[in-house]
């Protein structure tokens, strides 16, 4: 008797609440992973595609696939709901691009708040323009194959992290972070009080200018304490 574990899909997610994901709308990726101690933000691959500058804020709707096979990626855009980021496990597979122009334009149309792909895309330059904000290892012409099976909505491997079910990702210039959904509340109150302080300090710097002898003393605390050879 076959098993289907490797051919599943469960439907009913628990997603993170979206006021509380709303919230993480405009905060830099930077400051959210810096409030995690710099440990969940994906790894340096998983980089932006095309010249928008639209941010992705969202829940999560995973898909693990074979390398280079996109079958059950259409079945999860016929799936996925508005304001969910669709997170593929591409196995890092760059042979073979897993989406492109027509499934990001069926996508973007879907209500879909972003793409994540550990693996290759191909169609990079419809991205200056299609309003979905885009996520992948590589691009290559190279189109998929479809043969399946695959998996929707388990727990995947992307860009280095962990990433379950209804989990929050925000996205930018800088790149992707994954913020569990359980600790989501304290993520938030936590990078709240980051974000506006960096703010502050930046304002003061193009304004007022450097506060030299604070920055002074903060890292001479640091150079001391390690006990640092000044030459």
């Amino acid at each position: 008797m076959a098993l289907n574990i490797g051919n599943r899909i469960f439907t009913k997610i628990d997603r993170a609440d979206r006021e509380i994901v709303n919230q993480f709308e405009g905060i830099p990726s930077s400051n959210i992973g810096d409030m995690m101690n710099r440990l969940y933000c994906m790894r340096e691959g998983i980089n932006r595609i095309g010249q928008h500058k639209k941010s992705m804020v969202g829940t999560a709707f995973t898909v693990k696939v074979p390398d280079g096979d996109n079958v059950f990626i259409h079945k999860a855009l016929d799936l996925i709901e508005e304001g969910d980021i669709l997170v593929i496990d591409g196995n890092g597979c760059t042979s073979r691009s897993l989406m492109g122009e027509v499934m990001f334009t069926y996508a973007m149309n879907r209500g879909v708040a972003g793409i994540v792909v550990d693996g290759a895309i191909r169609d990079s330059d419809s991205l200056d323009t299609l309003d979905i904000p885009v996520y992948a290892v590589a691009v290559t012409p190279q189109g998929p194959y479809k043969n399946g099976p695959g998996e929707i909505n388990v727990p995947v491997a992307c860009g280095g992290q962990v990433v379950n079910p209804g989990d929050i990702l925000v996205g930018d210039a800088d790149g992707v972070c994954v913020i569990h959904k359980e600790d989501a509340e304290a993520v938030l109150e936590a990078v709240k009080v980051k974000f506006s302080g960096e703010q502050k300090l930046l304002e003061r710097y193009h304004t007022v200018g450097n506060d030299t002898e604070k920055h002074i003393a903060t890292y001479k605390e640091i150079t001391d304490r390690l006990g640092t050879e000044i030459i």
